[in-house]
């Protein structure tokens, strides 16, 4: 039977110190909501569009076993159906998992789990029937705790009010994994669907996304193996990699390419005064004359 949602769950998570950082850092991303600025426009749709990039490699990566690559990634997004060089098994794999996010694009607005099954479809996972089964149970319990206040699917820049968002997250994305039977992190290709799921379950909470590598994505999963324990074991699991994450989104939406180049600058000019102060460090100063700073 599927695990359903809880409150005090959401609540004992909540509550976790590395959930609450991570919160931390997600709100001070949110506060810069709505951008009115061309250039953090611009930037944001740059993150928006490398995270699918990164996000799709991790798929590619999963479904192959294969040294996927950001290039190959890139490649495919911008359109490519052959890569000169690399395996067309490491192509396929990336055209699915592009397709695959684009058909789950749609859940974040309209809640609709037949948008979910499809992608798992797209991504050929080994579930029968039971499962679809289970996790079509799962995603109308979540559907049902998203849907039992208005709030839910409003912004929010209080830390608190990210947290509460962020935990309900990790318990519906447990909820999830549970229906799938996610339980070998030696086999996550079944697990996929969760990865894509879980940015559009950010989208409705009105949170930042996530980002897992391939690595990160099976640690996760062996995370959850410790019995009743696993819901804290995510959580403590997920929080640092969710403060990485949100950290580096805010960098990126304020990245300044004036700025940058100045502070470039500078650092070359430092570096370089270092390394000639060293070339000349042997040399004795004549203590007749003066001092001459390099």
């Amino acid at each position: 039977m599927t695990t359903v949602i809880k409150t005090n769950d959401i609540g004992r998570v909540a509550m976790l110190p590395q959930l609450r950082d991570a919160a931390a850092a997600g709100s001070e991303l949110v506060e810069l909501w709505p951008l009115t600025e061309a250039s953090q426009m611009d930037n944001d749709a740059k993150y928006a569009e490398n995270l699918q990039v990164r996000v799709t490699q991790t798929i590619a990566r999963l479904l192959t076993s294969e040294d996927v690559t950001i290039p190959d990634a890139e490649f495919v997004y911008e359109g490519a159906s052959e890569i000169p060089g690399r395996p067309q098994t490491i192509v396929e794999a990336l055209m699915r998992a592009n397709e695959a996010y684009d058909m789950i694009s749609g859940y974040s607005e309209s809640g609709d789990a037949k948008l979910v099954m499809a992608a798992s479809g797209i991504l050929g996972v080994d579930w029968d029937q039971d499962t679809v089964n289970e996790v079509a149970q799962a995603l109308e319990n979540i559907g049902s705790s998203l849907g039992a206040s208005d709030q839910a699917l409003q912004a929010t820049l209080d830390p608190e009010g990210i947290a509460q968002r962020f935990a309900l997250s990790i318990v519906a994305i447990n909820v999830m994994l549970d229906a799938i039977g996610a339980d070998d992190p030696h086999q996550p290709q079944r697990a996929l669907p969760a990865l894509l799921f879980i940015n559009e379950l950010h989208e409705r909470l009105a949170i930042p996304r996530l980002f897992l590598s391939d690595h990160e994505f099976t640690g996760m999963l062996s995370a959850r193996v410790d019995g009743s324990a696993k819901l804290n074991d995510l959580a403590e699991f997920l929080s640092p990699l969710a403060e990485h994450e949100w950290k580096r989104h805010l960098e990126d939406v304020l990245w300044d390419p004036d700025q940058a180049k100045k502070q470039a600058k500078a650092e070359d000019e430092r570096k370089n005064k270092e390394a000639l102060a060293a070339k000349f460090a042997h040399v004795n100063h004549d203590e007749g004359k003066e001092h001459v700073e390099l």
